[in-house]
């Protein structure tokens, strides 16, 4: 057998295990798609898909229908859980791990109603931006040429070990090849808070900051290639009051190498009520600040 027969091989059996972990999202006239999280009827998908008015449905595989309900929605990162009374599904795994542009990637959706449709391509870029309708920003994107199409938001970018890496958010209607994912890591700690409180409810450290590389000298010392780069500190914030300063750049959070912004939202939302230790390069020096995260709407927040 050939390597590309192998390789086509291979590709089908990913798909067919994973295909029954993939459903159906219907409110009304609108469609996206869906990935089972657990046996017992959550269902991750996009903010967006689940929004609006009217009965929302899971069609499963086998052509099942269901009707659920949301638990909660984040539009901010544009996720959703839906819980549905259907049980024994077939979840699929989120995976944790940071991908790696080139590697190659799959999408399995329903795309203008064609039901599990796939996809393949690779991971094109990390860490894109992209601008919502509502005047949001949806960061550290996953930038794909997988095609994605309208019904495909919801579903899964699976990896070639058929873990879910990305959850299907957007494309550039006037461009080709150009599809965009959530990571795996960002939705995985985002549905158990909505699964938890049914909303994410962000503190605020009080700063303008942004992802960026870092130089060879700051990775070195930082163990990874990215950090935080602080670039204002409000005054009299909880940032300000723990001593932070334009231009620090963070590198970890709360025990854990911070390289996103959604890492340093991360150890916040999850971390202890009393705060967490920001570990920081300050003039090429390591230290380690104490931070107590103010809840939003608080003064100086």
């Amino acid at each position: 057998m050939t390597p590309l027969q192998l390789l086509s091989r291979d590709l089908a059996d990913l798909v067919a295990r994973a295909a029954p972990g993939v459903v159906g999202v219907e409110r009304r006239r609108g469609q996206g798609s869906g990935v089972v999280l657990s046996p017992d009827g959550y269902v991750l998908t996009n903010a967006h898909v689940a929004a609006g008015r009217g009965p929302l449905r899971i069609r499963r595989f086998g052509a099942l229908v269901d009707d659920a309900e949301r638990v909660g929605s984040d539009e901010r990162t544009d996720l959703a859980v839906l819980r549905t009374s259907a049980r024994d599904l077939a979840p699929l795994p989120l995976s944790e791990r940071r991908l790696a542009v080139g590697e190659l990637v799959l999408a399995i959706g329903n795309p203008l109603g064609f039901e599990r449709s796939v996809t393949t391509g690779v991971v094109s870029a990390l860490y894109r931006s992209l601008p919502t309708l509502g005047g949001g920003l949806l960061d550290g994107l996953v930038q794909t040429d997988a095609s994605i199409n309208p019904g495909n938001s919801g579903g899964p970018l699976l990896d070639a070990e058929g873990q879910v890496v990305g959850i299907n958010t957007a494309m550039l209607s006037w461009a080709r090849g150009i599809g965009f994912a959530i990571p795996a890591h960002t939705a995985s700690w985002v549905a158990g808070v909505l699964i938890q409180r049914g909303e994410v409810r962000r503190p605020v450290l009080g700063v303008a900051a942004r992802g960026e590389e870092l130089s060879p000298d700051d990775a070195r010392e930082a163990g990874h290639s990215r950090g935080v780069r602080v670039l204002e500190v409000v005054a009299e914030s909880a940032a300000a009051e723990a001593g932070l300063c334009p231009g620090d750049l963070l590198v970890g959070a709360a025990g854990a190498p911070l390289q996103t912004l959604d890492d340093l939202t991360r150890a916040m939302v999850l971390g202890p009520a009393g705060g967490i230790g920001l570990e920081l390069l300050r003039g090429g020096r390591r230290e380690v600040l104490g931070i107590r995260p103010r809840e939003a709407g608080r003064r100086a927040a």
